[in-house]
């Protein structure tokens, strides 16, 4: 699909990589774009509708989706990092980042499907580096749900004319990454790969040299992906 002229409706709207993506939709001459959260007093990107949005909420995603019937591009980009451990943390911080990155996308998709069938419209879902290689938090978890429901929402929606992205990227440059080291990517050129990517129809982006490594090193001995580990009895 083009940019130019869709409605575009971004979660996690108001900042970081959701705020890109609603600059970048501007820029390429849409129509509109709805830039969601949860407090749209929050949206400051010039041109944007603000629209008040809780992905964790099912009568807040049914309302948004009445509001934004015309749209063509859904963003499931909202998403938040606990650092929650699966064996240790609280099970509630496990829960809300599941709640968040996982069945927050799943109840939008839900609600956005028939209006992008009807508008013959495209999904985009963020996930991450961190749907194929873990750190040890229960993020990266809730990121390889999301991949396989991305995979799943493109076999289903595919034979009724709606196309579906998957945008995997390592850290990029926003607050949510604001105090870990190493390298980052800027926002607007993932935005820009992604739409990139929209526009010409691919089943995923791969915005970084990171991601491109990692999902190359996916069909070698997965031990190759956590050196961290080398030397450590597996308790044989």
């Amino acid at each position: 699909m083009k940019l130019e002229n869709a409605v575009v409706l971004v979660t996690g709207g108001n900042r970081g990589l959701g705020k890109a993506f609603v600059t970048e939709a501007l820029a390429r001459g849409a129509a509109k774009v709805y830039a969601a959260a949860r407090d749209p007093q929050t949206v400051t990107t010039p041109g944007a509708t603000p629209l008040a949005l809780d992905v964790t909420d099912p009568a807040s995603v049914q309302r948004a989706a009445a509001e934004a019937g015309d749209a063509t591009l859904v963003i499931n980009n909202a998403g938040i990092s606990l650092g929650a451990s699966l064996l240790t943390s609280d099970l509630d911080e496990v829960r809300r980042e599941f709640e968040t990155n996982f069945y927050g996308p799943v109840l939008v998709t839900r609600a956005f499907a028939p209006i992008l069938i009807a508008n013959g419209g495209h999904l985009l879902n963020v996930h991450s580096v961190l749907s194929w290689v873990t750190l040890g938090s229960s993020y990266s978890a809730t990121k390889a749900a999301l991949w396989q429901a991305t995979n799943a929402f493109r076999l289903e929606l595919a034979p009724q004319g709606v196309g579906v992205t998957g945008l995997h990227v390592g850290y990029i440059d926003t607050d949510m990454t604001a105090t870990i080291e190493g390298p980052k990517v800027e926002a607007a050129e993932v935005a820009r790969l992604a739409l990139d990517g929209v526009e010409a129809g691919a089943f995923e982006v791969l915005a970084d040299e990171i991601t491109r490594n990692v999902k190359q090193g996916l069909s070698a001995d997965p031990s190759a992906l956590y050196p961290q580990l080398a030397g450590v009895s597996s308790g044989v």
